[in-house]
């Protein structure tokens, strides 16, 4: 699958895995359809893109709106006639104990960005991808296929994407469009910047040795995007990732304890 002067719209594109994205995607002439809420940030991407050989348009979007998404798909196809792929890519974390939360709002909040967002953006795009035959991609997470302390809301949003994308995969079957749901690790960007804690403001979350365990946004932009040449069902990020899945069938509760040592070296600062 070549992405020359397919048109591409990027939830999530103003930084971090999303902005990675688009401008690997701009090396192969694609046309992008930036989204995000912040205007700036997302005109600084789409400076990059075109720099990179891409086409690209910023359309602010608020996911957890449902009639923006119905706008961004329209603004979409006025930019460019059609859709050949929609990367669900925006989302936002959190980091507390559940026995520790004051503030239950933010799992209202996560599973809005997280889940309903992808929904929203889903319904609209589907009759033009329908058109294209073209492909769903759902940025989720390791932790979309297991429970991680500290990360509870979190997780029930990506656990929810999965199921959504599992379900409507079933549902494309015959119609030509694709669904590719990717399930990265730690990765190094900055959404453990701007994280939710348990009195519902931002925190930051940080590994002492983050840069030995986070692999970096372009390695991980690579691997979306040569998982979307092949068109596949799924990208499970790392080795210990993939390992994991099957130890989570085979001895669950080494799983957990695995879990809860993986995150037990994050510090928080307000």
């Amino acid at each position: 699958m070549s992405f020359a002067d397919q048109t591409i719209i990027i939830t999530g594109a103003s930084s971090g895995i999303g902005k990675v994205l688009a401008i690997k995607l701009a090396q192969q002439r694609a046309n992008l359809v930036l989204a995000a809420r912040s205007q700036s940030a997302l005109e600084k991407t789409a400076s990059e893109c075109i720099k990179a050989g891409g086409k690209a348009v910023v359309v602010p979007t608020d996911v957890t709106n449902q009639k923006a998404c119905q706008k961004l798909i329209a603004e979409s196809v006025t930019a460019f006639g059609e859709i050949s792929c929609l990367i669900n890519n925006a989302g936002i974390g959190m980091w507390a104990r559940f026995d520790e939360m004051e503030d239950l709002s933010i799992f209202e909040e996560i599973m809005r960005v997280n889940y309903l967002g992808s929904v929203y953006c889903s319904h609209y795009a589907l009759p033009y991808l329908k058109q294209s035959r073209g492909l769903l991609v759902a940025i989720s997470s390791l932790t979309g296929k297991t429970g991680v302390p500290t990360r509870s809301g979190y997780a029930a949003s990506k656990h929810a994407m999965q199921g959504f994308f599992d379900s409507l995969r079933i549902e494309l079957k015959g119609t030509g469009v694709d669904v590719l749901i990717v399930s990265p690790g730690f990765v190094a960007t900055d959404i453990r910047q701007h994280i939710l804690g348990a009195a519902g403001k931002f925190v930051k979350a940080t590994l002492p040795d983050e840069q030995e365990k986070a692999m970096s946004p372009e390695v991980c932009a690579d691997l979306i995007v040569k998982a979307m040449t092949k068109r596949q069902r799924e990208l499970v990020m790392t080795l210990k990732g993939k390992l994991g899945l099957w130890l989570k069938l085979l001895m669950p509760n080494l799983v957990d304890r695995l879990a809860a040592r993986a995150v037990s070296s994050q510090k928080i600062n307000d």
